[in-house]
């Protein structure tokens, strides 16, 4: 049994990750903007914690990481917030996953969603600091965040997962992929044993895909972590 904090889990792919995590008998802490979309359980189940707190604020980022560390060290962290197009789009979808991690007692296994639109994102960096990055931008730093840290600690599995194009809030209701099978691989990635690469994957459906160049690119990752530390005043652990 796993403990996994699954963030951004009011509805869509986050909910129906931490849903089928708590099926499955692993203790599964959800998160949400705010306390009254805190999402209910599965019938018969029960989560075992809820955080709440806007990842588009640093400070409220702060408070979701103290209230996560009350429930001890996690198994797996699934980074599944997300925003197309709307503001608080950076912090979300890149401030915020490298922030909690830097933040909290780095779990076993972190896991965080991209998108097959990294690949037309831009590796011009000042794009953060002016505020006029793309959904595409902020996809490809976090998938290279996640190859950072793959590189950087060895012994955790960091793995990002391109769910498809899927009918949720964010993907509208003409969206063409599979809503079931698109939380499917992250929550095997966040318990199986049998993960082959164990870690610095880019998942698409349980397949293994090459991502954007400039994400396995070693300097790249360095000046992403580098901008993320200016911005935030945080600093990684070794």
């Amino acid at each position: 049994m796993a403990s996994v904090l699954v963030t951004g889990s009011a509805g869509g792919l986050g909910l129906n990750a931490a849903a089928q995590l708590a099926r499955d008998g692993h203790d599964v802490v959800v998160h949400a903007r705010r306390a009254d979309r805190l999402p209910a359980p599965p019938e018969g189940h029960s989560w075992a914690g809820a955080v709440v707190g806007d990842l588009s604020s640093l400070d409220k980022v702060r408070e979701v990481a103290a209230a996560a560390e009350e429930h001890g060290r996690f198994d797996a962290v699934i980074h599944n917030a997300g925003l197309l197009d709307a503001a608080g789009m950076i912090e979300v979808n890149i401030v915020a996953p490298f922030a909690l991690t830097a933040l909290m007692t780095r779990p076993s296994r972190i896991i965080a969603l991209s998108s097959g639109m990294h690949r037309g994102g831009s590796t011009d960096l000042t794009r953060m600091a002016r505020g006029n990055a793309s959904y595409s931008d902020t996809k490809l730093w976090v998938t290279a965040l996640i190859m950072a840290f793959a590189e950087r600690w060895p012994d955790t599995l960091s793995h990002a997962v391109d769910p498809g194009w899927v009918p949720t809030r964010m993907g509208g209701a003409g969206a063409p992929d599979d809503l079931e099978a698109g939380h499917l691989t992250q929550t095997w990635l966040a318990t199986a044993d049998d993960i082959e690469p164990r870690t610095g994957g880019y998942w698409h459906h349980r397949v293994t895909q090459r991502p954007h160049a400039a994400a396995l690119d070693p300097g790249f990752q360095r000046a992403l972590v580098a901008a993320l530390e200016e911005r935030t005043g945080l600093t990684l652990p070794a």
